[in-house]
């Protein structure tokens, strides 16, 4: 602002005061630029232009269908529809598990026998079906038939059990729950707590007594369905298509709205911006009941055409030669995955898969190039964006160690910022007009998104509990009157725009880049006597198993603050080292499934790495 003002400045007085010619006034102004810094925007120019462009393009493409897509209320089935009739032959799904083969008739069909059969139950478009199951194919017809009905599906974390299993099925309103066999037990446990008229369905083998009485089994009834589309309402593009619960720092679940709309922008941006090919065939071991396994890997079969390799659990040993089986070319990581393959000892068939690219999140910079080196990837595709966030962002170009960039020469087009906050409580630092203050390049801050409602790509749909949108959103960010949304992670961006990650705010932390989890949990115990024993037996029951503390810090007493808000800066600064603490430290022995004490020892071997936790 000031540079551009003595530009012009000194371009009025050269020219009507010195009356100097333009040639003179033309050198004048390049070196006054130039000798006030102006050398740098250059370099930034040069260096960036060609990507800024390329996302600025992507961005364009991904705007312009979406919005078409709004105009000619194209929902997701619909997209699918126009993919069954582009290659209804096709491999669509493969699951490794059984290695069943379902081409994208075979898909269609089956969905639409769900779709047919719940509504035969009564089930109708704006209704709530809940799918508690483990990684099939199965898993993935029965949303997308839900859908093709305008049920609403709610995706149900397998890990959940007890209480929380119960607080998603009750804030769902689901009508109807369909658990594979593997989650029996699991529904068991909370079947007297649940409305009795919620309907139960179980999907897999059968075995009568280890389900609830009231429960029927889904497969033998879907087989009698008819394989056609219903008819049903019209959907909109806006519209729900289904609901992904975010881990929330209470421990209880928080379920994101995904729409129409959201699931296509997610898969189509991971698409065009990573250049991916229809004959691609991705590796999917995430989980499906998230949006980096269900929208990110799943949408480009749904949306675009490619064969779909889902495993049900990730497997180091398991990884490469799932990869060479079945020829696949991109594989999704998320997190500490990419460590474990590093950890595994050499083999063969790291070298001999056709892997070209890694799609996902989480990737450590300080593993970045051993890992695409090691095992010869040539691409590795780090995004960022979490379920229900407006500011999605990918490093096209393999930065090493960002999760993305924004335009330092094109801000305008993409209105993301990072903005400063206060890293100990997260609280947003203003000016003095009352607007947040930007950072400048090499200063940590927040990232936000300004949230636009009626632009496809910058609308935020939330979350079910209209308190938590609350939590997420905060006025005056960019502009005075503005909303943005906040994605409660703090990065820093570089002087060329690319913006790396540098923590996770609140009171848990990503863990494989899906849930988050407790790191440690400070207990007042005055007496320092605490039946550790029976206090893993209890979270192990009640809570899943990301919302387990891995470390415990025993306190005489838990101080507050003058608002009665529990003191946590000092206890996440000091940590877990016993050098540090003085207070009693334990932390959870995956082995012997209980706490132990952590002593000097056992805390070098855990930063080492030499102990799993």
């Amino acid at each position: 602002m000031l540079l551009g003002a003595s530009l012009v400045g000194v371009l009025l007085f050269s020219k009507l005061v010195l009356k100097l010619p333009w040639t003179q006034v033309g050198f004048s102004l390049l070196f006054l630029y130039l000798g006030s810094g102006g050398w740098r925007f250059i370099r930034v120019f040069i260096k960036t232009i060609r990507r800024d462009i390329f996302g600025g393009l992507v961005l364009l493409k991904v705007k312009a269908k979406v919005r078409q897509c709004l105009q000619e209320r194209r929902t997701v089935p619909i997209l699918f529809a126009s993919t069954v009739r582009r290659h209804p032959d096709k491999t669509a799904l493969i699951f490794e598990g059984t290695d069943t083969h379902w081409t994208f008739r075979q898909l269609d069909e089956y969905s639409s026998s769900v779709a047919n059969f719940l509504q035969a139950r009564g089930l109708a478009s704006g209704d709530v079906a809940a799918i508690f199951m483990e990684n099939r194919n199965e898993f993935v017809g029965l949303w997308l038939g839900m859908a093709k009905l305008g049920v609403e599906a709610a995706l149900i974390n397998t890990n959940l059990r007890r209480d929380a299993l119960l607080h998603c099925l009750t804030t769902s309103r689901a009508r109807a729950l369909v658990f594979g066999s593997e989650m029996a037990s699991a529904i068991c446990e909370v079947h007297a707590s649940l409305d009795p008229s919620l309907s139960l369905f179980c999907s897999g083998s059968w075995e009568p007594g280890a389900v609830p009485p009231s429960t029927e089994h889904l497969d033998p009834l879907l087989k009698d369905a008819p394989k056609h589309l219903p008819s049903c309402p019209d959907k909109g593009f806006t519209d729900k298509l289904f609901y992904i619960y975010t881990s929330g720092t209470t421990g209880l679940p928080k379920a994101a709205i995904v729409v129409h709309s959201r699931y296509y922008r997610m898969a189509a941006l991971v698409y065009y911006g990573f250049r991916m090919r229809p004959n691609d065939i991705v590796y999917d071991c995430l989980p499906l009941y998230h949006s980096a396994g269900n929208i990110v890997g799943i949408g480009q079969c749904l949306l675009h055409g490619m064969t779909v390799v889902i495993r049900k659990k990730f497997s180091a040993s398991r990884f490469w030669d799932d990869c060479i089986k079945y020829n696949c070319t991109i594989v999704q990581y998320i997190g500490e995955l990419c460590r474990y393959l590093l950890n595994q000892p050499p083999r063969e068939a790291e070298n001999q898969h056709q892997v070209r690219m890694a799609l996902g999140n989480g990737l450590r910079q300080s593993i970045w190039t051993n890992f695409s080196s090691r095992f010869h990837i040539p691409q590795v595709a780090e995004f960022y964006g979490a379920t229900e966030c407006n500011c999605s962002l990918g490093n096209f170009d393999s930065q090493v160690g960002a999760c993305g960039f924004n335009s330092r020469i094109l801000s305008f087009v993409y209105p993301i910022r990072l903005v400063r906050v206060n890293e100990d409580t997260m609280e947003l630092i203003r000016g003095p007009d009352g607007v947040c203050i930007p950072c400048q390049p090499g200063e940590p801050g927040q990232l936000v998104g300004r949230i636009i409602q009626k632009d496809p790509l910058r609308r935020f749909d939330g979350y079910l509990n209209q308190g938590a949108n609350n939590k997420k959103i905060a006025k005056d960010v960019f502009k005075k009157g503005d909303q943005a949304y906040l994605t409660g992670d703090v990065l820093v961006m570089d002087e060329l725009g690319y913006l790396y990650f540098r923590d996770r705010t609140g009171d848990t932390f990503r863990w494989k880049g899906t849930e988050g989890r407790a790191g440690m949990a400070a207990v007042a115990s005055p007496t320092g006597n605490c039946d550790l024993e029976r206090f893993a037996q209890v979270l192990e029951k009640e809570l899943p198993l990301y919302a387990r503390p891995i470390f415990l810090r025993l306190l005489p007493e838990l101080h507050k603050t003058g608002t009665y808000k529990f003191q946590k800066t000092e206890l996440r600064k000091e940590g877990f080292d016993p050098a540090i603490v003085k207070d009693p430290l334990f932390y959870l022995d995956a082995q012997k499934g209980r706490y132990v004490p952590l002593d000097q020892e056992a805390y070098s071997r855990i930063q080492a790495g030499e102990e799993k936790l």
